[in-house]
């Protein structure tokens, strides 16, 4: 795998690191362990970061972007992790930025200006809602029971859908349904652009789970009783609902990699600045081999991660989908990045459970990331498939005859 980060993407994750490190970090420390950041901290760190053009730079000018090819944002992207504050202050979060990214591929003149225009100046927020509770659509899309159906002008959408990342405080919700029943749900299901305001939309409930406590992670249950939506709602081509989501997670999970990746360096920033200040048993914990070969194999796998990453990044900025490349990042750097910060809380003590230091929140956030965006064993079923499709069928055409 040969790469290099160009000069402008270069220049964009210094402008991001110098803006982590002079305003997000120190908001960051100041408001560690007293709970999630207020919206307006959250808009004057926005602010910021548009005076300092490290703001949406993955969304064309056009539409209020920086207009910077997918390549050249994974360095900010990386910067953006070290922070839990960082992805919300560029604008550069999940799931905004995978829906942003998204309506701005397939969505029509008209639902860019309505939608895609408003998020990305920070005025709304969205949420993506795929997976459906026990029964439905979750690790195996193909068991959708959420329904659009036509009647006149108009779409009619009913399904029961959770652990929709943003749900309860989103303004517009993608929803993704069967819109032909008589087809393979890879081929039978759409995408529809829903405001959050329109009657049938009942949000549930927020539903409890592992997660920081800096920012506030919101995963709702939503059901859509008879909700009916314009039919100029339908977001890209009727019945290509999961080649647009493909289109759409393919980038986002190198984006999730890349703000991962930046989340365990800083965990290991934290964790080497502690060993080096702190002495045990006549010396610093930085002096002892144990604590230095763990940090050492630490940085070793997150090389490796950040090289995968652009990799695959390359080969979509060409046009191809490498779904076995952005499989392989996923599965890899989901790991990498929970043994990095895992190491890194063990090498800080009891300093590292407590909030005092951003790594308790890391390890609670990077957990989920072996789910989200798909499950490890999800990733490595698609890996194995094509791993055993031609190599098992040309190996068995080779065999020799018995007693050869």
């Amino acid at each position: 795998m040969e790469y290099n980060d160009s000069d402008a993407g270069r220049a964009l994750g210094e402008r991001a690191r110098e803006f982590m490190d002079e305003i997000v970090l120190p908001v960051e420390r100041e408001h560690s362990g007293d709970g999630p950041v207020s919206d307006a901290i959250i808009e004057e760190l926005r602010q910021e970061a548009r005076e300092r053009d490290v703001y949406c730079p993955q969304i064309n000018k056009e539409h209020g972007g920086l207009g910077y090819d997918f390549r050249d944002v994974l360095p900010l992207f990386e910067q953006a992790g070290r922070s839990l504050l960082g992805g919300p202050a560029m604008r550069v979060a999940a799931p905004d930025e995978g829906n942003m990214h998204t309506i701005e591929l397939v969505g029509t003149d008209q639902q860019k200006q309505e939608w895609l225009e408003p998020l990305v100046a920070g005025e709304i927020d969205s949420a993506f809602s795929m997976t459906e509770p026990r029964g439905g659509a979750g690790s195996d899309p193909k068991m959708m029971q959420t329904v659009a159906e036509k009647d006149g002008d108009e779409w009619v959408i009913n399904g029961h859908k959770w652990w929709t990342t943003q749900g309860s405080e989103a303004d517009v919700f993608i929803v993704m349904a069967r819109t032909d029943m008589d087809a393979h749900p890879y081929e039978g299901t759409s995408l529809f652009l829903v405001p959050a305001n329109m009657d049938g939309v009942e949000i549930v409930r927020d539903i409890p789970h592992l997660g920081p406590s800096i920012v506030h992670e919101s995963h709702a249950e939503v059901k859509y009783d008879n909700v009916r939506i314009p039919e100029e709602n339908l977001l890209g081509t009727e019945n290509e609902g999961f080649t647009h989501a493909q289109e759409r997670l393919g980038p986002a999970r190198l984006t999730h990699c890349m703000r991962y990746s930046g989340m365990a360096r800083r965990a290991l920033e934290v964790a080497k600045a502690y060993l080096s200040d702190r002495t045990a048993f006549d010396s610093t914990l930085a002096d002892k081999q144990g604590p230095r070969f763990a940090i050492a194999e630490e940085e070793v796998q997150l090389h490796a991660a950040g090289t995968m990453v652009r990799d695959a990044a390359v080969k979509i900025a060409a046009g191809e989908r490498a779904r076995h490349e952005v499989s392989a990042c996923k599965v890899f750097t989901a790991n990498a990045c929970q043994d990095a910060i895992d190491t890194a809380l063990q090498m800080c003590g009891g300093s590292g459970i407590s909030k005092d230091l951003p790594i308790a929140d890391f390890y609670e956030s990077v957990r989920a990331f072996r789910l989200v965006d798909g499950a490890d064993e999800v990733h490595k079923r698609t890996l194995a498939r094509a791993a055993f499709e031609d190599v098992a069928t040309e190996e068995l055409t080779n065999l020799p005859e018995f007693g050869q």
